[in-house]
């Protein structure tokens, strides 16, 4: 089970990195962090059954990342946009 949940996760993370390189992606858009986040969290569950401390360390960071990245974007949306018309 935990082979096929390494290649799911894996799969997530490479079809971020693919389109951040094609240029399809961006590494701040929604699409991008959201795909590593869902990656490193199925490969942080991975490294916690496994009990391989440093591929655990690895996914940790990178989830944790993703997810700031996410909540970054999430907060300037919320935010009142500036400007409006022009006298």
């Amino acid at each position: 089970m935990t082979e096929l949940l390494q290649v799911v996760g894996a799969v997530f993370i490479l079809i971020a990195f693919a389109a951040i390189q094609r240029g399809a992606l961006a590494p701040h858009q929604f699409a991008y962090l959201a795909l590593n986040l869902a990656g490193g969290i199925v490969l942080t569950y991975v490294a916690v059954a496994e009990q391989d401390w440093g591929f655990l360390l690895l996914e940790v960071v990178w989830s944790i990342v993703s997810a700031w990245g996410l909540l970054g974007l999430a907060r300037k949306e919320k935010r009142p946009r500036r400007g409006g018309a022009v006298s």
